[in-house]
């Protein structure tokens, strides 16, 4: 795993900032197993873990691997939820940036002291040294639930923050079926997204400075640097509701990165450089073989 350097300063609200991975990213679909099948079939990577808890809140999911990292993919099955009333606003698209800290529940206690942000939903596991915080989106810049989470270290997982491969508590209990599935997609890597503002606002520098504030990540500038990926920010634009504008992943292998390609335009999904899922532009490198190469 790519790693930024562990550069801690003082935030402009007074914690600092900590080395955050992006572990996750959710998105949000009307028609489930057509993208399930996309997201496979293209970027050939397979379901890890399907999550039956999800369904107390009216959803169903699946996630797949990205070598060490994951995409996770919701629908709703009801009327009445968070998921639905997001598809209806703006169809496909960005639900959820999930972040891996070093504490989150020190953190947490930190943005509510503040009053910069509202806990929405979270869990704690002590057993596992696991915590899990869910953040209300409204006022967070870029159209997206921001989740911070952390896993203490223990004598199995002694570096869960910098070891490619470490449990994620969000795929289930069974982390050697997981450990196998993540191994299976070392060729890919999550390398960054981009989050659009709402229409007329420009500031996008403003933005990551906020998500530095509140949840800590490293910054340079207009764009967020966690250990594993970028995180960068475009001006809103109208017509255009906020939200994920991208995801970019590497992928380590021409043959590789050529059938993903191939896959995509048989399937039709390829667009002016990239390639349309879920509602979302993505974009592949071409990585391990000196500069990257472009999709």
């Amino acid at each position: 795993m790519s790693s930024a350097p562990d550069s801690r300063r003082k935030s402009s609200v007074g914690l600092e900032t900590t080395p955050t991975r992006l572990r996750q990213i959710a998105l949000v679909a009307r028609d489930l197993e057509r993208v399930r099948w996309e997201i496979t079939h293209v970027i050939g990577t397979e379901i890890v873990y399907e999550d039956a808890l999800v369904g107390q809140w009216g959803l169903e999911n699946f996630l797949v691997p990205l070598g060490g990292d994951f995409l996770e993919v919701v629908s709703p099955t009801r009327e009445g939820t968070t998921a639905g009333r997001l598809l209806d606003k703006r169809g496909d698209g960005g639900y959820m940036i999930i972040m891996q800290t070093e504490d989150a529940k020190r953190r947490r206690e930190f943005i509510e002291e503040k009053g910069l942000g509202k806990k929405i939903w979270g869990y704690e596991n002590e057993s596992e040294g696991v915590v899990c915080v869910q953040y209300h989106p409204r006022g967070v810049k870029g159209g997206v639930i921001p989740e911070l989470d952390s896993h203490a270290p223990s004598p199995t997982n002694p570096t869960p923050l910098q070891s490619r491969f470490s449990p994620w508590h969000a795929v289930g209990p069974d982390h050697e079926t997981c450990l196998s599935a993540m191994k299976k997609t070392s060729h890919l890597t999550l390398e960054g997204c981009i989050l659009r503002l709402a229409p007329g606002d420009v500031r996008h520098e403003d933005a990551a400075r906020q998500w530095e504030d509140v949840f800590g990540v490293g910054r340079s500038r207009d764009l967020l640097a966690f250990t594993n990926a970028r995180m960068g920010f475009v001006p809103g634009r109208e017509g255009l509701a906020e939200g994920l504008e991208s995801v970019t992943v590497g992928v380590n292998g021409k043959e590789r990165f050529d059938g993903i390609l191939d896959r995509a335009r048989e399937a039709g999904l390829c667009g002016d450089g990239w390639i349309n899922m879920c509602g979302v532009k993505w974009y592949f490198v071409l990585t391990g073989h000196g500069e990257k190469e472009k999709l």
